[in-house]
C-alpha cells in the first residue's frame, strides 16, 4: 500500500493552483483592458510622393463637320441611319434635283447657242478679211474708191469684235453650265469624313437651304478630345518648369502621362496624350484651354459626356503621409488624433497640402513615426487612454494604399 503525501504538501500545491488561475485571470484581463475603447492607428511615413492634379474634361469630337444643305430645295430621301458610323463619300440626304437640271440643261443650250454665234462671226470675220485684202490693190490702183476700201476695213474690225465677244459669251455660258452641275451634284449630301452620325434635324419633305441649320454632325471620335480648362496659374507654374528644364510649354506637355476618369467613377483603361493648347487665356475665366486625345477604338466615349483628367504634375520629395480617413475637418481645419506613449489621445490640428489617391500630405503638425487614429476617431477626446491597434484596411483600401507605396 503506498504511503499518502504529506497533509502540508498537499495544501501547499492547492495554494499553487489557485495562484496560477488567479495570475492567468489577471493576465487575460489586462489583455482585454475593459473600458478602453479600442481605435485602429497608421504610422505617419516620409517619402516621395506624385502629385497628381485633376481637371473636368467635357468629351468632343476630334473632328466634328456639320452637314449643310449647299443649295436650296426640297428634302426627298434621307440615305443614312441615325447614329449609324458611315465612310467618306456615303450619302446622306437628297434634294429634289429636277430644279437644278432644268438650269443645267437651258446652260448647256445656251452654250451651243454661243459656239453657234462665234462660228457665224468667224465666218463674217474670214468675208472681211477677204474683203480688204481684195480691196487694198484695187484702191492703189484707184480701181476703186478710198471710201470703199476704208468701208471694208471698218467692216473687218467689226467682224473681230464679233468674234471676240461670241468667244466672251461661250466662256460665260461654259461657267454657267459648270456652275449648274455643281448645284445639281450638291442635291445630292455625301459624308465628307468617316465618322459617327447625329439624329437628322431635318425629315423628308422639309424646305432646306444654306442658310438653314446643318442637317446633322458627324464626329470623327477615335481618337476622342477631352477638353479641360486649366487655371492661368497652373499655366504659369508649367512655363517656369519649362525655362529651368530648357523645354517649351509643348514638349512639357507631351511628356505626361494623362488618365481618364470617367462619370460612372471608373477609370478609362487607356492613357492619353497632350494635343493642343490654346492661343490664349479666357479672359471671363482666366483659363486656358488644353486639349487631350484618347484612343477610342470600340466609340464607347461620345462627344458631350463629362469626365476628369489627371496628371502627375511633380514629385513632392519626403513628403509626409496619411490616410484620408484619419483626418477630420472641422470649421474649415483640420484634425487628426495622436496616440503618444501612454496610449493617450491628444488632438492635434495640422496643416494639409495636396491629395494623392486616398493619401493626404501633411505640410505642419506631425513627423514622421507619429500614431495617428485611422479607425474610431469618433470614439476619442482629448486625453482618453485608448487600446490601439494597427489599422486593418479593406481590399479597396489595401489596393489604394500598395498603389501609393509603389509610387
Amino acid at each position: 500500500m503506498q504511503d499518502k503525501p504529506p497533509r502540508h504538501l498537499s495544501i501547499f500545491v492547492g495554494l499553487g493552483v489557485i495562484c496560477a488561475f488567479l495570475l492567468t485571470g489577471c493576465e487575460k484581463k489586462q489583455e482585454a483592458a475593459p473600458g478602453l475603447p479600442e481605435v485602429q492607428f497608421v504610422e505617419v511615413v516620409q517619402k516621395d510622393v506624385p502629385i497628381t492634379k485633376e481637371w473636368v474634361a467635357i468629351l468632343d469630337g476630334f473632328v466634328n463637320a456639320q452637314i449643310r444643305a449647299q443649295v436650296k430645295g426640297l428634302l426627298i430621301r434621307q440615305d443614312y441611319t441615325n447614329g449609324a458610323f458611315v465612310r467618306k463619300d456615303t450619302p446622306l440626304f437628297e434634294i429634289d434635283p429636277r430644279p437644278f437640271q432644268a438650269v443645267l440643261d437651258q446652260a448647256n443650250a445656251n452654250l451651243q447657242q454661243s459656239q453657234a454665234n462665234l462660228e457665224r462671226a468667224q465666218a463674217s470675220l474670214g468675208k472681211t478679211e477677204l474683203d480688204v485684202a481684195r480691196y487694198t490693190p484695187l484702191a492703189k490702183e484707184s480701181a476703186i474708191s478710198q471710201q470703199e476700201l476704208d468701208d471694208s476695213i471698218q467692216a473687218n474690225l467689226g467682224a473681230k469684235a464679233q468674234v471676240e465677244q461670241a468667244k466672251a459669251a461661250i466662256e460665260s455660258a461654259r461657267a454657267a453650265v459648270s456652275s449648274a452641275k455643281l448645284d445639281l451634284s450638291f442635291t445630292k449630301i455625301v459624308s465628307p469624313i468617316d465618322g459617327v452620325t447625329g439624329i437628322a434635324t431635318a425629315q423628308v419633305g422639309d424646305f432646306v437651304s444654306e442658310l438653314g441649320e446643318p442637317l446633322t454632325t458627324i464626329s470623327t471620335i477615335n481618337p476622342v478630345v477631352a477638353n479641360i480648362t486649366a487655371s492661368e496659374q497652373e499655366y504659369l507654374n508649367a512655363m517656369k518648369e519649362a525655362s529651368v528644364s530648357g523645354l517649351t510649354e509643348e514638349a512639357i506637355l507631351r511628356t505626361l502621362e494623362w488618365k481618364l476618369r470617367l462619370a460612372d467613377g471608373t477609370m478609362y483603361p487607356y492613357s492619353g496624350r497632350f494635343y493642343a493648347l490654346d492661343r490664349q487665356v479666357d479672359v471671363r475665366t482666366g483659363a486656358i484651354l488644353v486639349k487631350i486625345q484618347f484612343p477610342n477604338s470600340g466609340n464607347v466615349l461620345r462627344p458631350g459626356g463629362f469626365g476628369a483628367v489627371s496628371t502627375v504634375v511633380r514629385i513632392q520629395k519626403q513628403a509626409m503621409v496619411v490616410p484620408q480617413r484619419a483626418v477630420s475637418e472641422l470649421q474649415g481645419g483640420y484634425l487628426v488624433a495622436v496616440i503618444d506613449s501612454n496610449n493617450k489621445v491628444n488632438i492635434r490640428p495640422i496643416k494639409v497640402g495636396s491629395k494623392t489617391d486616398t493619401m493626404w500630405i501633411v505640410d505642419e503638425g506631425l513627423v514622421p513615426g507619429d500614431r495617428i487614429v485611422a479607425e474610431g476617431f469618433q470614439k476619442v477626446r482629448e486625453g482618453l487612454e485608448v487600446h490601439p491597434k494597427p489599422y486593418q484596411p479593406g481590399p479597396d483600401t489595401e489596393k489604394s494604399l500598395a498603389k501609393s507605396n509603389s509610387q
